[in-house]
């Protein structure tokens, strides 16, 4: 009796779905998933999809409440993290999902570089992911200054100064490309608007062309494909709604452990800025940077990011071999563990290092 009236229930379930993608063809979206794209190392990507959701979920909520002008920014967080409605528990969760996206993304990235995954005929989609870097370096940058403590002044004066040093090129970050409204205001604007849309139109095309050529095999099946001495990669193996559901599983686990971090271990808000000092640092995931800047002064915050885009946008034309396989590209991924541990060495400096004062006061 149990068993007909759960073939029942299914049924229900499965004539609802049918009338619902008969409307709005949702089995569209659908692609052949492998079975090894239900390990953890390939679906980074979807993981950091949801945190994504998260963040914007989080970030409409905290529009309610803040006032995106010098004056009233602060109080403005302050408010939130004091009196609105489980406003400290929201920005927590923001802040700190906020940081899991960023390792992610860059773990996502780590792993199509080691798997080659990057190659033909993927290369527009590692350009698309390169994009996607870049907005939410963006995102985090630009969210920083929002705080308008110490921190984000701070910040907002490396803004300014970048974007003098772009010259006639970078009058959108400077506070003189309108006086009607405060730069704060427009940074605003870029958080909440700019970088979402131009993420959300990668996010779109990075998904369409991962339905147009599936999610890449693994190194060793592809090599064996290129020799001849192996079949044709699997394109199935498993099903879209279980990599989707696994997916989903994992970014209600990012939301679950934020909620704990948040609970935990809230952001803080620094004190009211102060033009005539320069105490703090950046976010670890700008780190890397910080020594650079104290070495070679503020034009290699300019230099050195435009090198290391150049050379992940260049990454897939000077790697065109059709091997993936680590042993088959060893001149690439020790040229990449080199970068890497550049990088991370370069960060634990800056982390290590006391802060030292690399802006002239911009408030005027």
């Amino acid at each position: 009796m149990a068993s007909g009236a759960s073939a029942m229930q299914g049924g229900r379930w499965r004539r609802a779905w049918e009338a619902i993608d008969e409307r709005l063809g949702l089995s569209g979206l659908a692609y052949p998933v492998p079975t090894h794209a239900n390990g953890i190392g390939y679906i980074l990507g979807g993981i950091t999809f949801f945190g994504f959701l998260i963040l914007a979920g989080t970030g409409v909520l905290l529009a309610q409440s803040y006032n995106p002008t010098p004056a009233g920014a602060r109080e403005s967080i302050a408010y939130i993290m004091n009196t609105a409605a489980f406003g400290d528990i929201v920005r927590g969760i923001h802040f700190w999902v906020a940081n899991l996206v960023m390792a992610t993304v860059l773990l996502h990235m780590g792993r199509v570089f080691v798997t080659g995954a990057y190659k033909r005929p993927r290369e527009a989609n590692w350009l698309i992911g390169v994009g996607l870097l870049g907005v939410t370096f963006g995102l985090i940058f630009t969210g920083t200054i929002l705080k308008w403590d110490q921190e984000g002044y701070e910040a907002l004066q490396h803004n300014i100064e970048i974007g003098g040093l772009l010259g006639s090129f970078g009058f959108w970050f400077t506070p003189e490309f309108t006086t009607v409204l405060p730069i704060v205001g427009r940074l605003y604007m870029a958080h909440v608007v700019i970088l979402p849309a131009l993420g959300t139109l990668l996010l779109i095309a990075h998904f369409l062309l991962v339905k147009r050529h599936g999610i890449s095999s693994l190194p060793a099946a592809a090599d064996a494909a290129v020799e001849g001495t192996g079949p044709a990669p699997e394109k199935g193996g498993s099903t879209f709604a279980a990599h989707l559901i696994r997916m989903a599983g994992f970014g209600l686990l990012i939301l679950a452990g934020s909620v704990v971090l948040a609970l935990l271990i809230g952001p803080a808000l620094g004190e009211r800025p102060n033009p005539a000092i320069e105490v703090t640092k950046p976010w670890w995931m700008f780190l890397a940077f910080y020594p650079l800047e104290d070495w070679f002064g503020l034009r290699a915050l300019l230099v050195a990011p435009t090198i290391l885009v150049g050379l992940l946008v260049l990454l897939p034309f000077v790697d065109r071999s059709p091997w993936r396989s680590v042993r088959r590209r060893r001149w690439v991924i020790v040229a990449g563990a080199i970068l890497a541990v550049g990088l991370i060495g370069l960060a634990l400096y800056g982390g290590l290092t006391p802060p030292v004062s690399h802006v002239q006061d911009a408030a005027g």
